[in-house]
């Protein structure tokens, strides 16, 4: 299985971060892709992808939650590492809604701005969209063509908005512990979208599924989410693990 979105550079991990990755790769999931958040997040992040190089892959991107007066700054050291290294995909960006609704402006310009530079570098982005999924739909509905790609990290919409995703056509729905909680709203929604435009990830150390909800998430419980994926879909565990790990491989193409 392949964790498309997990933070295993966090600080929350700097006590047992090997023994995280290692319980992972026991339990299945042998590549876990690292979404960036901000310009203090990069070194850890860079660490660790050269520390475990066939199983850590990093992003780079800057988070709508980073997006303050300083943007255009640190948007420009995204843009030089973006130029230097090496990156599975442009992420995480996008628009934030529920924490600070004075930023809108400024999240518009950093979200427009990083779906350029993934066009121009044929890379996926990686959409982080929260009580702001008409905002995001704008910019994508705008910005869509063949050379865009994507994934929409930890899907919680419904049923219009999960339709509205796979009619970009290069997108898929990155589907996280929220599939396990009793009112997440998934139950609904799953049973009607064809295992092809989905993939999987924990976003770790958030987000945790059942029975660990509340708790430190790591990306071993990656199994709990394909399980129950597996249970919504009516299939086995086995055909979540190989169609996921397709797809992501399939978005994700510069990972081998």
């Amino acid at each position: 299985m392949i964790d498309t979105h997990t933070h295993l550079y966090s600080t929350e991990f700097d006590a047992d971060r090997e023994a995280i990755i290692n319980a992972a790769i026991q339990n299945g999931v042998h590549k876990m892709f690292l979404p960036n958040v901000d310009i203090d997040s990069i070194s850890g992040m860079h660490d660790l992808a050269k520390k475990f190089p066939k199983n850590c892959f990093p992003m780079m991107g800057l988070h709508p939650c980073s997006v303050k007066e300083n943007w255009e700054s640190d948007l420009q050291v995204i843009k030089t590492w973006l130029d230097e290294e090496k990156y599975c995909a442009v992420g995480e960006i996008g628009i934030d809604l529920y924490w600070d609704k004075s930023t809108l402006e400024f999240q518009k310009k950093a979200f427009r701005t990083q779906i350029q530079w993934a066009k121009e570098k044929k890379l996926p982005i990686v959409i982080h969209v929260r009580e702001a999924f008409n905002e995001t739909f704008e910019i994508v509905d705008e910005l869509n063509d063949e050379n865009l790609t994507g994934a929409f990290h930890c899907f919680s919409g419904n049923l219009d908005q999960a339709k509205h995703i796979i009619n970009y056509g290069g997108f898929k729905l990155g589907i996280g512990g929220v599939v396990t909680f009793k009112n997440g709203g998934l139950d609904k929604v799953l049973p009607e979208i064809d295992l092809e435009h989905l993939v999987l990830e924990t976003d770790s150390p958030y987000l945790a599924p059942a029975p660990y909800r509340g708790k430190r998430n790591e990306s071993s419980y990656l199994k709990i989410i394909a399980t129950r994926l597996a249970e919504l879909k009516g299939v086995d565990l086995k055909t979540v693990d190989e169609v996921t790990t397709k797809n992501a491989l399939q978005l994700f193409s510069t990972v081998k």
